[in-house]
């Protein structure tokens, strides 16, 4: 018998396998084809500059430049003020002439110099050819608020106080850090004789490590020694 030829129709076990093996083909090529897409991301993304850091470095050079604006703003408010000194206070401490051994005595320590008041007027004199003499008058204003009793007084200088010397509007503004500044506007909600005491501390501590070493290399003190010593030899 001659062999016949089958054309009728795929059985279904067969047609569902092979579907099924081609299915899992495309599967397997879209995952494929999403695992390629992803690392083409990646790699696209790993090009691209860190958006972060770029924005970091842009506002560390703004903070930068923010911080030197300021400063030279503060130093030219300081030199029209100078040219305005009606506005500053000019009258000195009353107090005796000094004697050759006080001069010399403040060359020792600036804790001798500050405690003594010929000694103060004539660092002011030097602190106003800096452009700083508002550190003097801010320490010299604490020192008076701390000898008052009375509540209304207190107050009164507290305010007068911070708006001479604290407020950033104000000419004769001194430097203060933000921790200070903090500390000063929460104690102004009900002031005391040692609001300032914090503040008047670090501006203390400025006048000695940064204007006293010049001080005493400068041609005003220079010249009350020398000027002391013939008083003394012609004596």
């Amino acid at each position: 018998m001659a062999d016949v030829l089958y054309t009728g129709p795929i059985p279904a076990e067969r047609g569902g396998g092979e579907l099924a093996m081609g299915g899992g083909r495309s599967e397997t090529s879209a995952l494929s084809g999403a695992g390629e897409a992803r690392g083409l991301t990646t790699t696209q993304n790993s090009q691209r500059p860190n958006a972060c850091c770029f924005c970091w470095c842009c506002c560390c050079s703004c903070s930068c430049l923010t911080i030197r604006n300021e400063e030279e703003r503060r130093k030219r408010r300081r030199r029209k003020r100078i040219s305005q000194d009606t506005k500053m206070e000019t009258k000195l401490e009353p107090c005796p002439k000094p004697s050759v051994e006080e001069i010399r005595m403040w060359s020792q320590s600036f804790d001798k110099l500050m405690r003594n008041p010929a000694g103060r007027n004539v660092f002011r004199e030097f602190l106003r050819t800096e452009y700083s003499e508002e550190n003097m008058l801010f320490w010299l204003a604490c020192e008076d608020l701390k000898q008052e009793i009375n509540k209304s007084a207190i107050e009164e200088k507290a305010r007068s106080i911070y708006e001479d010397y604290i407020s950033i509007l104000s000419p004769k503004e001194v430097s203060l850090d933000a921790r200070v500044r903090e500390v000063i506007n929460r104690k102004m909600q009900d002031p005391s004789p040692h609001t300032f005491e914090d503040a008047q501390l670090q501006i203390y501590t400025l006048m000695h490590r940064d204007s006293y070493p010049r001080f005493l290399s400068s041609n005003i003190y220079k010249t009350l020694v020398q000027g002391g010593s013939r008083s003394s030899s012609e004596s």
